[in-house]
């Protein structure tokens, strides 16, 4: 079960579709967690797939219960700025969205995405399940083929299976919708992955 401690300072509905982002998700619905640096920019790519139900930012993968986005900047809480989103496999699989991770971000810099530098900013993919795990590391495997042919390093993304989540402060939610102009930082090494 996902934690959803820092709720009361979060707004209960999506900003752009309005669905619940706290417990109400289709039957059908998978979960997958997401990180490529800052989630602003993440979480807005995401949310525009077809067949993604909603997506939320927060924190995850630390070694502190309910974070805040000042504890988490300052590394005091060893998490990382994620996008959780839910989907419905039937439309958007799990490998749809494992390519467009890979393609969106460099998963090279370790503790760091382009001028953001932290290991909040990390790459990182927190599974629910065995299956995704599998898919997870076999997509790295395949992705690091095709980095070492364009003269890149070695992967170093996050991949575990991990429940605990904790929901970012609301004016983080959707940020880009809110803020049109806002910074987003979102760049990929433009090499394909060929999953």
């Amino acid at each position: 079960m996902l934690k959803h401690d820092n709720t009361s300072d979060t707004a209960s509905l999506h900003f752009v579709n309005g669905r619940d982002m706290k417990q109400y998700f289709p039957k059908e619905a998978m979960s997958i967690m997401l990180g490529m640096g800052c989630f602003w920019g993440v979480e807005q790519k995401i949310w525009q797939q077809e067949g993604v139900w909603v997506t939320s930012v927060g924190y995850a993968g630390g070694n502190s219960s309910n974070p805040d986005y000042k504890a988490v900047c300052h590394g005091d809480t060893g998490h990382a700025e994620v996008v959780r989103v839910i989907y419905n496999p039937e439309i958007i699989t799990t490998d749809q969205l494992l390519k467009l991770f890979w393609e969106s971000h460099d998963p090279t810099q370790g503790m760091r995405q382009g001028n953001d530098i932290g290991d909040q900013y990390r790459s990182v993919i927190y599974c629910t399940d065995q299956l995704q795990l599998e898919l997870a590391e076999a997509s790295r495997d395949s992705f690091q083929n095709q980095l070492n042919q364009s003269g890149f390093g070695v992967i170093t993304t996050e991949i575990k299976i991990l429940n605990d989540f904790y929901l970012a402060e609301d004016y983080h939610q959707q940020y880009l919708a809110k803020n049109p102009d806002g910074y987003c930082g979102l760049k990929g090494t433009g090499v394909t992955c060929m999953i």
